[in-house]
């Protein structure tokens, strides 16, 4: 019942969003190798913790490349809407894989906290300094749009976390450095699990509303509803549901009740561009009902949306 003008744009997003998580997937493994090395050669738990950390965001990162790639998928006969739902369950994917590594580490770190190992502070310093540098760089990467994109979001979220966490490496490896407190590098990796866990829970509970078809967050439902029923001629709305298809793709259905005698392609067409710039609703798909003939649907009207 409408166009989308848009398809171009989208494919466009596509293309930068591949790149980017292609290019911070690439640094981070390096990285996460790099610092993986060192913890094993110094026994630092607080740069091994970082280290895994950094492994299950190199992985998540990489399910959200996968993710941007499949989703320029074109629809088939037997997925229509082809694979725009990978960027909704891939931040799900990578939310629980970050909860079970930091669960992991707190464990190590418990296990440490009677006999701290003596750790060399300094190579501990330097690659935790370094980790922030590239943290913070592959975050300016997927800066844009990250607040509307749960895909990015997932990524950006991620990377600052662990320029944080390398900061905390950082300032544990000073306290060893300068004072000799053995029992900062089990703390960190504790501390570090523990911000980890509680940062990764947002991104569960956002994601997991995403792939059960909740209404975005960025719409107000009530407010969708009472700009359709203030549409001329309509007399009712209902069986209206609105849900995300993807990064940046919002659908909707609605049931709408109007005269016989108007012209719905125009009234359509006009709405669905209204949608789109006042909600950034661009998938409606609106059915014009006449007169009464969503009598026996009134108990469906307001409650029934997601």
């Amino acid at each position: 019942m409408h166009s989308h003008n848009h398809a171009d744009a989208h494919g466009h997003a596509h293309v930068s969003s591949t790149r980017a998580f292609a290019a911070i997937t690439l640094i981070n493994l390096a990285y996460t190798v790099l610092e993986a090395g060192y913890g094993f050669l110094t026994d630092s738990l607080a740069l091994l913790s970082d280290a895994v950390h950094n492994l299950g965001d190199v992985m998540g990162l990489g399910l959200a490349w996968a993710a941007a790639v499949l989703a320029r998928r074109q629809p088939t006969d037997r997925h229509t809407y082809g694979w725009r739902r990978a960027t909704l369950l891939s931040p799900l994917a990578n939310a629980l894989l970050v909860v079970a590594f930091s669960g992991a580490l707190a464990w190590e770190a418990v296990s440490r906290l009677n006999a701290p190992p003596t750790i060399p502070a300094l190579p501990v310093i330097v690659v935790a300094a370094i980790g922030i540098f590239v943290n913070l760089a592959a975050a300016w990467f997927v800066r844009d749009g990250h607040a509307h994109d749960l895909n990015r979001r997932g990524a950006y979220m991620h990377l600052v976390a662990d320029a944080a966490v390398s900061l905390a490496a950082v300032l544990a490896g000073i306290g060893m450095y300068v004072f000799g407190w053995s029992w900062l590098d089990p703390v960190t990796a504790l501390l570090i699990g523990v911000v980890i866990a509680a940062g990764a829970f947002g991104l569960l509970r956002d994601s997991f509303n995403a792939a059960m078809d909740a209404v975005p967050t960025s719409i107000d439902q009530a407010k969708v509803l009472e700009f359709l029923g203030a549409q001329p001629g309509v007399a009712a709305v209902h069986h209206l549901h609105i849900w995300s298809l993807g990064a940046g793709e919002i659908a909707m259905t609605a049931h709408l009740v109007r005269p016989e005698n108007n012209d719905h392609d125009a009234f359509i067409d006009r709405l669905a561009h209204d949608l789109d710039h006042r909600f950034g609703i661009n998938h409606p798909t609106l059915q014009i009902e006449h007169g009464k003939a969503c009598e026996h649907d009134r108990h469906d009207r307001a409650p029934h949306a997601h």
